[in-house]
């Protein structure tokens, strides 16, 4: 007997079913887990290793837009910021939250003790209050650590190697970075050992960049050591370029400094942390849990040396010292 269904009829069971299709797909595909990915940097000076975080996930078998989604929030150096960019994270109810710098990290581990926190930081974490232990971090909490604060009073040594005669110098910092004081007591500490007058000299933007110089120069500082802080960091070609015009010999922790003519750079590549950053919070993706996961330091550090920037201040570098570089710049 045949069975005989109206227009309408067709079109409404039709428009049911189609209905149900993508109900029934959302059913077997969940929707991907999120990472709140916090930076005290912008989105601009952070591209390069914003990429190095996602190399890191791609290792550990996820790739943006593909398995996971990531929610960013950029401080865009303002230390203020921080607090309330780590809150909406944590509304957001994001899987894990992934800090890079010092700052990030402090802001996401005061923002939540129960949502994973890995984080990238340039300071001693256990020093910091983020965990109790490089092995045991026993709480929410892990990540990857370079040893840039530990090796401030290095570049203060290298400078002295240098410049033996030189008996006044600089150390320049951010008084708004959590890691200025431990940065400022191995400086000093150094130059007591070194028999050095040191000033400290401040700039929380990069406004401040024109009157430090100036203040160098009145002080007749021989050089000029740079501590490790996102705001030298996203302006380091701008700060070596700058030594380089007023003459003045100083060091700081990346290649970009040296190339854009200051006169030697001593530092770890963060590209490297940042990735294993990213490894990290994939493992914690998959079940793996902070508490297990031993802090990682990263250790490799670069020496670079820019003979054109010594000649023209009349500088010769020691053998033993081009021996040592990593990277001579001619």
């Amino acid at each position: 007997m045949a069975i005989h269904i109206g227009r309408r009829e067709l079109i409404a069971a039709l428009g049911g079913t189609a209905a149900a299709w993508p109900l029934t797909a959302r059913a077997q595909h969940p929707a991907m887990p999120m990472i709140g990915y916090l930076n005290m940097r912008s989105r601009h000076g952070d591209m390069p290793l914003t990429a190095a975080f996602r190399r890191g996930l791609n290792e550990a078998g996820y790739v943006e837009g593909q398995n996971v989604a990531i929610e960013y929030r950029w401080a865009d150096e303002h230390y203020d910021r921080l607090q309330a960019l780590a809150a909406e994270l944590v509304h957001r109810h994001v899987a894990v939250i992934a800090a890079a710098t010092t700052a990030a990290a402090l802001a996401a581990k005061a923002a939540t003790a129960t949502i994973p926190i890995v984080f990238e930081s340039a300071g001693d974490p256990v020093r910091l209050g983020l965990v109790p232990s490089l092995n045991r971090p026993g709480s929410n909490v892990t990540g990857v650590t370079q040893t840039n604060v530990e090796i401030e009073p290095k570049r203060l040594e290298l400078l002295h190697e240098l410049l033996p005669t030189t008996r006044v110098m600089a150390v320049l910092v951010n008084p708004a970075d959590p890691l200025t004081e431990n940065q400022l007591k191995e400086a000093q500490s150094a130059a007591r050992i070194l028999g050095l007058e040191l000033h400290v000299l401040i700039a929380s933007t990069e406004h401040h960049f024109d009157a430090v110089f100036a203040k160098l120069i009145q002080l007749r500082a021989g050089g000029l050591a740079i501590s490790t802080n996102v705001l030298f960091t996203g302006r380091a070609e701008e700060l070596g370029a700058l030594a380089a015009r007023q003459a003045v010999p100083a060091i700081y922790k990346g290649r970009e400094f040296t190339a854009a003519g200051g006169l030697m750079s001593y530092g770890t590549d963060p590209t490297d942390s940042y990735r294993i950053a990213g490894v990290y919070t994939g493992r914690i993706l998959k079940g793996e849990k902070p508490a297990d996961l031993p802090v990682q330091q990263v250790s490799k550090v670069e020496l670079i040396i820019n003979l054109k920037t010594a000649k023209a201040l009349g500088i010769t570098f020691p053998i033993t010292l081009l021996g040592r570089a990593d990277e001579v710049i001619e």
